[in-house]
């Protein structure tokens, strides 16, 4: 996964959330773009949640993005 293409989920307009699905089998949502950061290099992005908890994730390590619709549903988006 490239910091791009991240980038075009959490530059998307109107703003959905959306869900990183990684390696390791782990979900993380990114509910609105105030909860995720990239790093200046591009190799890592920090994605809080509601909770005040954190993951720091390599996007090495990103196998897919996942668009969630408002309302029922989810649309999954190719790697």
């Amino acid at each position: 996964m490239t910091i791009q293409q991240i980038r075009n989920f959490y530059d998307a307009e109107p703003f959905q959330p959306f869900v990183i699905h990684l390696a390791d089998g782990r979900e993380v949502p990114v509910p609105s773009r105030e909860f995720m950061a990239s790093a200046p290099s591009g190799r890592t992005v920090i994605v809080y949640q509601p909770d005040d908890t954190w993951n720091v994730i390599d996007l090495l390590l990103v196998t897919d993005l996942e668009a969630k619709r408002a309302g029922n549903g989810a649309r999954r988006r190719k790697r």
